[in-house]
C-alpha cells in the first residue's frame, strides 16, 4: 500500500491526541484513505518533555518547524500550535511547497482566512479546518457543502464551552460569576488566563468563520461586535428566570432581509427556555442554522477538548489524503457575494432593561416618554419595591435597533428619577 507523509505542528493537548489516534487507528485510516498515513515529524517548542502519551517515536520530534514543512517528502501538514505567527508563515510555506494543510487555528482563520484560501488555490492544495469551530461537531462542512444549494439566513450558536459552563452554573445552582469561573478552571474548562473566553474573543473568531462560510463573504474577527460575560450578574440570571428564559453567550450571524449585508455579533442574551439552545448544558456547544429550503437545523456536541478536536482534525486529514491520492482538491473559499458587514447600531432585536428608580408617582410615565421619544416600544413592565422610596423597574421592549436602544438608555440616565441603569441585555430567539 502507498503511504502519505504527515507533518504535525504542535504536540500539546490536541496534537498529542492527533498523534495517538494516528497510531492507534493506523490500519483503519489506511483502509479508509487507500494509503498509510505516516508521521514524518512533529514540531515542538522544546525537546526533552515526556510525550509518551502521544505514542510518537522520540526521534521524530524537532524544534525546526520551518525545515519540517519545507521537506519535499511531506504530503500533508497538520497545524495545531495556534496563534497568528509562526503558524501563518508555516502554513503558507507548506502550501508553497505543495502540501495540503489541516488546521484548528480559529484566530488565524478569522484574521487572515482569505489569504490562506488564496494561497491554497494558487498552489493547488487543500485547506481544511473543521476543528476550528465547535470541536468535534460536524458543522463547517455541512455549511460549506451540504447547504451549498440553499440560502442560509441565520446562524445562532453557543460556540464557547467555558462561558456556557459558567452561565449554566449561575442558572442551575446559583453560583456567582467568580465561583463558576473558579470551578471551570478547576475542571480544566477554563485557562488560567480566561480572557479569550469570558471576554468573547474566542467566540468572535468562530463567528467570523461561520459568517464567512454561511454568507459567502469575507468576514474578519474585527468585523464582529463582541461583548463578554463578565458583567452578567445574579440579578440578570434571576430576571431571565422570571421570564422563563436563560442567559447564554451567543454567536449570531444574520443575513439582512434584502440579502445585501450581514450582521455578525457575539454577546450575552436572554433566550427562551423553549428554544433548543436553551437546554445546552455544561461545556457543550450547539449551533442552530436557519436556511430557506432546509429550514431549521441544529448541531450539538462537545466543542473542545483534546480527543473531540482531534476527531475533527483526523476527519479533515482523511479527506485531504483522499484528495491527494485522487489528484484533486476540495471546495475552495467562496467569497463571491462580498456582502458588507453592517454596523451593530443597525441590528434589530428585543431588549431587557433593569433600572433603579425612585418609587413615587410619575416615574413610570417619565421613563415611558423616553422610550417613546426614540421609537422604542415597550412590551412589558415589572416593578419591584426594594426599600422605602426605591424600586427596580424591569422593562422588556419590542424589536428596536441597537442605536435606538442606546439613545434611549442615554436619555434614561439623564432623568432625575432614574438612579442607575442596572443592566441592559438583548433578548433573542423569538
Amino acid at each position: 500500500m502507498a503511504s502519505l507523509r504527515v507533518a504535525l505542528l504542535g504536540c500539546g493537548v490536541v496534537g498529542t491526541e492527533v498523534a495517538r489516534l494516528l497510531d492507534e487507528h493506523a490500519d483503519d485510516l489506511a483502509a479508509r484513505v487507500g494509503a498509510r498515513l505516516e508521521l514524518a515529524g512533529v514540531a515542538v517548542r522544546r525537546l526533552g518533555r515526556d510525550r509518551t502519551p502521544s505514542g510518537v517515536d522520540p526521534a521524530l520530534f524537532t524544534t525546526d518547524a520551518k525545515a519540517l514543512v519545507s521537506r519535499y517528502d511531506v504530503d500533508l501538514v497538520v497545524e495545531v500550535i495556534g496563534g497568528i505567527e509562526p503558524a501563518r508563515g508555516l502554513i503558507l510555506s507548506a502550501m508553497e511547497r505543495g502540501a495540503s494543510v489541516v488546521t484548528a487555528n480559529k484566530a488565524l482563520l478569522a484574521e487572515d482566512g482569505v489569504t490562506l484560501h488564496t494561497a491554497a488555490e494558487k498552489h493547488g492544495v487543500d485547506l481544511y479546518y473543521e476543528a476550528a469551530v465547535a470541536g468535534a461537531i460536524p458543522l463547517l462542512r455541512p455549511l460549506r457543502e451540504s447547504l451549498a444549494g440553499d440560502r442560509v439566513r441565520r446562524v445562532l450558536g453557543i460556540v464557547n464551552g467555558t462561558t456556557n459552563y459558567i452561565l449554566d452554573q449561575m442558572d442551575s445552582v446559583g453560583s456567582s460569576f467568580a465561583e463558576a469561573l473558579e470551578e471551570a478552571q478547576a475542571l480544566g474548562y477554563a485557562e488560567a488566563d480566561p480572557t479569550a473566553d469570558i471576554e468573547g474573543y474566542d467566540a468572535a473568531a468562530k463567528a467570523a468563520i461561520l459568517a464567512g462560510i454561511a454568507f459567502h463573504s469575507p468576514v474578519g474577527s474585527g468585523d464582529v461586535h463582541r461583548e463578554g460575560i463578565t458583567d452578567v450578574t445574579a440579578a440578570d440570571v434571576a430576571s431571565a428566570k422570571a421570564m422563563n428564559a436563560v442567559v447564554k453567550l451567543l454567536a449570531i450571524c444574520e443575513l439582512s432581509a434584502d440579502g445585501g449585508s450581514v450582521g455578525v455579533r457575539v454577546h450575552p442574551a436572554m433566550l427562551p427556555r423553549t428554544h433548543p439552545l436553551a437546554s445546552v448544558r455544561g461545556a457543550y456547544n450547539a449551533v442552530f442554522v436557519e436556511a430557506e429550503a432546509a429550514g431549521q437545523l441544529m448541531f450539538y456536541g462537545p466543542g473542545a477538548g483534546g480527543a473531540p478536536t482531534a476527531s475533527a482534525v483526523l476527519g479533515d486529514l482523511v479527506t485531504a489524503a483522499r484528495n491527494r491520492l485522487g489528484e484533486s482538491v476540495g471546495p475552495r473559499g467562496s467569497w463571491y457575494a462580498d456582502r458588507p458587514v453592517r454596523p451593530m447600531g443597525q441590528t434589530v432585536t428585543r431588549y431587557h432593561i433593569s433600572l433603579d428608580v425612585d418609587d413615587r408617582p410619575g416615574v413610570l410615565a417619565a421613563v415611558a416618554h423616553v422610550f417613546s421619544e426614540h421609537d422604542v416600544s415597550i412590551e412589558t413592565v415589572r416593578q419591584r419595591a426594594e426599600r422605602a422610596g426605591d424600586a427596580e423597574l424591569v422593562i422588556v421592549t419590542h424589536q428596536a435597533t441597537d442605536d435606538a436602544l442606546a439613545a434611549t438608555v442615554a436619555g434614561l440616565t439623564r432623568l432625575d428619577t432614574v438612579r442607575d441603569v442596572l443592566s441592559v441585555m438583548r433578548v433573542e430567539g423569538e
